[in-house]
């Protein structure tokens, strides 16, 4: 098969496209059915966002009469692209190398920025005041727990390149090979700050409780997506779920991509275990017990703690490595 061809086959049915789409929206049935029973309620079905979906896509797109059309309607597709391609780049041990052998973490750290910039986008387009507030909001965000992840990916990176003989890798690939040699680097007791401060970039990237700041309901009502409906709507709530795919998968990779035996289904099955625990716990259970932060708390947290943690496990590697 040409490189082409696995391209599109990556893109749109495995492990992008059909796959991710389903996993992604699968994750966030069970984070609402779980959160609603930590709240003692019994909470929507677990199809339930496939069910939202489709009644979005039957709905119209109703265009502001004031906005940028042509911004308002790229804006999603821009997110929804960015996060086909990044699921793309995560391997998935004993089912998936990934498509590129090179670069994948540098890539996969602008690839993850597109999300927020296509939310700012499309509320600068929208021409809503509740869109302005939103989009600053968001760059405020996106700057504040961009840091703590770049710290990690290039304290991974190191970690495993020193452990080989050379400077740094930012090969998912080789990262995940090596791991499978030598053990997870979620067991070096070096890499646990990392693996915490990922934690905490988790639900600030995915915009949830107490980090949904430029989406905050009581405040700007959905800010950023407040103007958009129908098929608009829609392909934001598929970026969302890629994202997810995409962050968790990429938590994995970067920690404990051990697969169970050489059973594909087993594997999937692996990794889509590994992945709801790790959504439980950094998404699920983190917006269930916790209320919204002030714009100027959830900056300094990230600044403080997250960067902190990925700084340590950075000192260490460079220090023991």
């Amino acid at each position: 098969m040409t490189d082409i061809a696995q391209l599109i086959l990556n893109l749109l049915i495995f492990p992008g496209g059909l796959f991710a789409l389903v996993l992604g929206l699968l994750l966030a049935g069970i984070d609402r059915k779980i959160a609603a029973r930590l709240q003692r309620r019994i909470g929507p079905p677990i199809y339930q966002p496939f069910v939202d979906l489709v009644k979005l896509t039957r709905k119209e797109m109703v265009i502001p009469a004031t906005a940028h059309p042509g911004a308002f309607r790229l804006a999603p597709l821009l997110g929804l692209a960015g996060m086909m391609v990044a699921v793309t780049l995560i391997p998935i041990a004993g089912v998936y190398q990934g498509f590129t052998q090179a670069g994948d973490l540098l890539v996969l750290l602008y690839l993850l920025a597109l999300p927020a910039i296509a939310l700012m986008i499309g509320g600068s387009a929208s021409s809503s005041p509740f869109g302005a507030v939103g989009f600053s909001r968001e760059m405020v965000m996106m700057m504040s727990y961009e840091l703590p992840l770049l710290v990690v990916l290039v304290t991974a990176a190191l970690k495993v390149g020193l452990a080989t003989g050379g400077i740094a890798t930012f090969s998912l690939r080789e990262i995940v090979q090596f791991q499978l040699e030598n053990g997870p680097l979620f067991f070096d007791y070096t890499m646990l700050p990392a693996f915490l401060a990922f934690l905490a970039f988790i639900p600030g990237n995915m915009g949830v409780v107490p980090f949904d700041i430029p989406e905050a309901e009581p405040e700007i009502v959905e800010g950023p997506i407040l103007e958009y409906s129908g098929a608009g709507l829609a392909l934001f709530k598929l970026m969302t779920s890629l994202k997810m795919v995409v962050v968790l998968g990429l938590a994995v990779a970067l920690f404990f991509p051990t697969p169970l035996g050489e059973s594909v289904l087993l594997n999937l099955f692996w990794f889509f275990l590994k992945c709801l625990i790790l959504m439980v716990i950094s998404i699920t259970v983190v917006r269930t017990s916790t209320g919204r932060l002030r714009m100027d708390q959830a900056f300094k947290y990230y600044l403080r703690y997250p960067t902190a943690l990925a700084l340590v496990s950075l000192v260490l590697t460079l220090l023991l490595g």
